[in-house]
């Protein structure tokens, strides 16, 4: 078993900048003025793409959500019912004559999938791993001072994901300039050995290149700032580097009374490293890192600098909702924001490497790190996933992986799988066991960090845990048995990697809201389902594998060994839709839905791990004529809730035992006002009211940010709401919303949580409500302006918001 972590660090944004550490000055985006030629078929021809018009496309590019949704896409609706195909890509670019002499490389932070790059006609490689970061060197065939053209072939035939994975170079790229001697690509490593409020041990790693034919005298100078800029430490190292060598040196230093990385203070050190040949700087390389400490135990669980800390986890796949998988920084920062105020502190990479910048988001803004390599092995899931290229991939795949990620401090856990198939086979079939050692031998070669596995079979046979080689064993679903998993596995300790599954349509409930439902597929006789393709939002619908959000909940509280859960999922994600086949094309399993609107089962997190003061009551109040309807309430900070309704007490509810929500059964519906009263020790703590809506009459239009930059790339997110007379949300409204924008801006796309519209997100001009509610993501251009965007529907009195670009 793996020694714990005492250990740190983050390759990534420096400070601020949306650029990703390393070479610090001369590490430029390469995403403007790319074309692209595209054909959806799902097999390649050749002659047929080139016969296809260049189009100019802006990157990060995902082609895939430009598309209709098609129900005979081969991806299913599994992949959102959208297709994938073939693309060559191409851009023209010119490199001054000055820079001969330079050490030119292209660094793609991924594309999905199959990607052949080449130069001036030059072919450079082929990576097939969609998620996976990579870098050519581009000095041997460039033309220096003239033009050069540069094309990536992208092949994404379907099916080769359980959920949408988008097609294209939908990350960023970047044009790298280095010296003669040189930072390799990912060539720092710091750790922090001992770590105490008094002083923590650093230590660096830095591997350094030599491109000449030459020997060549090196000094490199490392300096550590603060996060205040102050200079805490200088490293210096003096050595000879042989013609062409590839060298690793290892400095060290203390640092006096570090300001450790925490969840709520989340310090980032930075180490600028210069290189230097007699007296001329060749590089800057630049990592942040954080210093903490952490460790599991088996009986106790998670510790971060001492102190003992519950995972509260969600796994988030890749994609953007409406955005699709092109990476957008303020779009995964406002997701990360939204689970932050859920009380959740951390994520769960499932089932791939992530972006470069989510880790950076994650560094800076708190969060616990289980960063995922594969989804599969040798085996396959789909017919063209990534078993065609494990034999030939999955070592170089994994090394660069760790090596990317291993510096920053959201990092804990590398999860080397997420339900393999060959973790069963028994005694017969020892393949599982000899890929998982292999697996754990190549992450303990880089880091000392945990790794775990998320195991769907979490039983002593287990052919990956049976190894004794992961760090954490990892549990998904199976929340019947967690209580018995000491007994099952002695002496180790437990990460659940995957849990709840539940199910819910925001703002859809179905009664009797004691009655679970377990769905997994959609026919009219079994198994659930409703003609209307919704799941209900009062926690009591969850897929057969999985549970209610309270039932996981409760045991995780109870059971201290536990050291953690990461549930499935923080956010509907765009394919996946179970129980429902198509027209549904997005997943029903998230605390919030694909818009960023948070469903019910936000508010009990909200109650239990966080400090604001919650009561959160529903449903609406907009039911027929003594209807029967089940009042759920999620609370904290008090001893009790009274509901009323029209100023009549229904009653007061108090949670007893392991209860985290109180209700009122069958309560005949009447229009008016339900008013719920929390108080401690008699004192009123809070006071929530939910009114019967009328009919629609005016869009209200709310931007999360009234200002924004004038980068290209920065985003505004408004929410319309359908309100009656008096300003209350109706609750059903379904209008069709109409949007017009003035102003240097655009409407990057449009959308309202709904798993079963297929209005094609290139449709920037209109798009019904779901349940009250609508959005409109605004990207900026590059012009100061102010934007100002209108939304009207027939017979509605029409919003406008205005947001400043600067």
């Amino acid at each position: 078993m793996k020694k714990s972590l005492q250990l740190l660090s983050a390759a990534g944004l420096l400070l601020g900048s949306l650029m990703t550490a390393r070479a610090q000055s001369t590490r430029v985006l390469f995403d403007n003025d790319w074309q692209i030629q595209l054909d959806t078929a799902n097999q390649y021809e050749a002659s047929r793409l080139a016969s296809k018009p260049w189009q100019k496309v802006q990157l990060p590019h995902d082609w895939s959500i430009e598309q209709p949704f098609d129900e005979y896409s081969p991806s299913t609706n599994g992949g959102a019912s959208l297709r994938g195909g073939t693309a060559m890509y191409k851009k023209e670019f010119t490199v001054p004559a000055a820079d001969k002499g330079k050490h030119l490389f292209i660094d793609f932070d991924g594309v999905y999938m199959n990607s052949t790059v080449w130069v001036n006609g030059h072919e450079l490689g082929t990576r097939p791993n969609g998620y996976i970061s990579f870098q050519y060197e581009l000095t041997p065939y460039l033309n220096f001072g003239g033009k050069n053209e540069i094309k990536v072939l992208v092949h994404n035939h379907q099916p080769n994901s359980r959920w949408y994975s988008g097609s294209g170079i939908y990350r960023n790229v970047w044009l790298e300039k280095k010296g003669d001697i040189y930072v390799d690509n990912y060539g720092t490593y710091i750790t922090t050995p001992k770590v105490s409020t008094q002083q923590a041990s650093l230590q660096l790693q830095t591997k350094v290149k030599n491109a000449l034919n030459k020997t060549a005298a090196v000094e490199v100078k490392t300096v550590i700032f603060d996060d205040d800029k102050r200079v805490v430490k200088i490293l210096t190292d003096k050595f000879s580097l042989q013609p062409g060598e590839l060298l690793e040196r290892t400095t060290k230093a203390d640092i006096p009374a570090p300001k450790l990385w925490s969840l709520e203070t989340p310090h980032l050190y930075k180490a600028v490293t210069e290189v230097y040949q007699g007296g001329k700087k060749e590089d800057t390389y630049t990592t942040n890192f954080g210093i903490r400490s952490f460790h599991f135990d088996r009986e106790k669980g998670f510790f971060l600098n001492g102190q003992s800390v519950k995972i509260v986890g969600v796994c988030m796949h890749h994609d953007l909702g409406a955005l699709g998988s092109a990476i957008n920084y303020r779009a995964m920062e406002r997701q990360l924001e939204i689970l932050k105020e859920m009380g959740i502190n951390g994520i769960r990479t499932s089932h791939n490497p992530p972006a470069p910048e989510w880790l950076e988001l994650c560094d800076k803004m708190g969060f616990i790190v289980m960063d995922e390599a594969f989804d599969m092995w040798k085996e396959k899931k789909n017919d063209f996933d990534y078993h065609l290229y494990w034999d030939q991939w999955h070592y170089k795949d994994l090394v660069d992986q760790v090596l990317r990620d291993r510096n920053h401090p959201s990092v804990f856990v590398w999860s080397i799988g997420n339900e393999i198939p060959e973790q069963w086979g028994g005694q017969k079939d020892t393949s599982g066991r000899s890929i998982a050692r292999e697996l754990n031998r190549i992450v303990d070669s880089l880091d000392n960090r945990p790794t775990t596995a998320a195991l769907n079979h979490p039983q002593k046979d287990n052919n990956i845990a049976i190894t004794g080689t992961l760090g954490l064993i990892g549990v998904n679903y199976h929340h019947q048995g967690w209580a018995k998993l000491p007994e099952e596995f002695p002496g180790q300790t437990f990460i659940l990697t995957e849990t709840v599954s539940s199910l819910q349509s925001r703002g859809e409930y179905l009664m009797p809201s004691d009655s679970i439902r377990r769905w997994a597929g959609f026919t009219k006789k079994k198994n659930g389902g409703t003609p209307d393709y919704i799941c209900s939002a009062y926690e009591n619908s969850s897929a057969p594998w999985g549970s209610t959000h309270e039932e996981s909940l409760k045991l995780l509280l109870k059971y201290p060994f536990l050291s953690g859960m990461y549930i499935w999922t923080g956010f509907d994600y765009l394919g996946e839709p179970t129980p429902y086949p198509f027209p549904a094309r997005s997943s029903y399993f998230g605390i919030v839905d694909l818009a960023g609107f948070p469903k019910d089962a936000f508010y009990l997190y909200q109650s239990l791990f966080t400090d604001k003061d919650v009561l959160h009551i529903f449903p609406h109040w907009n039911w027929k004529p003594d209807q029967k309807i089940d009042i759920w309430a999620y609370y904290n900070h008090a001893d009790e809730v009274e509901l009323q309704l029209n100023g009549k007490s229904l009653g007061i509810r108090k949670k007893t035992g392991d209860q985290l929500h109180v209700q009122w059964d069958s309560i005949a519906f009447t229009p008016g006002t339900l008013k719920a009263i929390s108080r401690k020790n008699g004192k009123i703590v809070k006071v929530t009211e939910i009114h019967t809506a009328g009919k629609a009459y005016k869009l209200v239009a709310t931007a999360d940010r009234s200002t924004i930059k004038n980068d290209g790339q920065d985003l505004a997110f408004v929410k319309i709401q359908v309100e009656d007379q008096n300003g209350n949300l109706v609750p059903d409204a379904d209008n069709e919303l109409h949007f017009s924008l003035s102003g240097d801006a655009q409407i990057a796309a449009l959308d309202n949580g709904n798993e079963t519209d297929l209005t094609p997100y290139s449709n920037k001009e209109s798009r019904k409500a779901y349940n009250g509610l609508g959005l409109a993501i605004i990207k900026a251009h590059e012009q100061k302006s102010t934007v100002t965007l209108t939304v009207t529907s027939p017979g509605l009195t029409p919003a406008t918001v205005q947001i400043e670009i600067k």
